[in-house]
């Protein structure tokens, strides 16, 4: 019993040794998609201020591919020392996960969440040599010609792909969902009006909204964005209750020692007040989300049983 008692000691008292020393040298925050999306974008945004907070590099690693599942699953395998993180989503945690046919993790069981980063409202936007200038005639082509107007998303089980999904049950519209391997291809081909249109995170459009090279028709927020005062939501067009908003957040393998995952969250919220990353997301259209650590892993639960239900209800299942 002593020798059990002492064993308990020596590891409280090695956690606290590790936490004290870390990070002892860069970290990796791992982005499960290509460059140019909504998460890179915000992994970018963030890693700076974040090493500036831990005294060590955070060095933004892409792995994408299998709409994200690649470079997820990867964390989740990874040592649960801190060093190994996840730029995480909806689109990875909660949203795919409700609709993949096949999983190599658990969203819930393999990642000790750390915090929250950013929520953004998803855009409909149309391509430029589509040939509707509203959200009212776009959904009556969509509906003249159902299941031909081509919508393109980040990839299938990806948060944009449900939130089509969700958007055709509710609309009554069949359209086209065409999946990429990330937001920066699917925009290329939006671009060169490969694609009619695309739902997207905001993050990931505006730049080419505001050079007019693209056209937001609708937001899925329930307010408008003041990045785009112009553009209706799509619950005043006429989609009544729609809502979908997408969210970022950093994630650790499980097993992380706590005092390890206290400093990670403790220096996530110091960056979320570094000025330039305030200014950065501030005119990208995004909320920065003031969760606490306990608090962020409650609503992770509570989006991923809410997609849980939308597939099961839409009967939506990705190979």
């Amino acid at each position: 019993m002593r020798a059990i008692y002492l064993g308990l000691c020596l590891a409280i008292v090695a956690a606290g040794a590790a936490a004290q020393e870390f990070p002892s040298r860069p970290l990796r925050l791992i982005v499960p998609w290509p460059p140019s999306g909504n998460v890179d974008i915000t992994a970018r945004a963030v890693a700076p201020a974040l090493g500036e907070a831990l005294g060590q590099q955070v060095v933004v690693e892409n792995r994408p591919g299998a709409a994200g599942r690649i470079g997820t699953e990867a964390v989740a395998k990874s040592a649960a020392d801190g060093y190994t993180l996840l730029l995480g989503s909806s689109g990875t945690i909660t949203a795919g996960p409700a609709v993949w046919k096949t999983l190599a993790f658990d969203p819930l069981k393999d990642f000790v969440a750390i915090g929250p980063i950013q929520s953004v409202p998803i855009v409909l936007t149309v391509a430029p040599k589509t040939p509707v200038q509203s959200y009212a005639e776009y959904a009556a082509r969509a509906r003249e010609h159902p299941g031909q107007t081509t919508i393109a998303s980040a990839g299938s089980g990806s948060s944009n792909h449900l939130a089509l999904e969700l958007y055709m049950h509710m609309a009554n519209v069949k359209v086209l969902h065409v999946p990429y391997k990330g937001s920066g291809p699917a925009i290329t081909d939006l671009l060169g009006s490969q694609v009619d249109c695309m739902m997207d995170q905001l993050t990931a459009s505006i730049g080419h909204i505001r050079d007019g090279r693209i056209k937001a028709i609708a937001i899925s927020s329930s307010k408008r964005s003041p990045l785009l005062p112009n553009v209706p939501t799509l619950d005043e067009s006429g989609v009544k209750g729609y809502e979908a908003l997408t969210w970022t957040g950093i994630f650790a393998p499980a097993g992380t020692p706590a005092p390890v995952v206290e400093k990670l969250s403790v220096s996530l919220g110091k960056a979320l007040t570094h000025p330039t990353v305030r200014e950065r997301f501030g005119g990208m259209g995004v909320e920065i989300m003031d969760l606490g650590q306990a608090e962020f892993a409650a609503y992770v639960r509570a989006d991923y049983d809410k997609w849980q239900r939308v597939a099961r209800e839409g009967n939506i299942v990705v190979e």
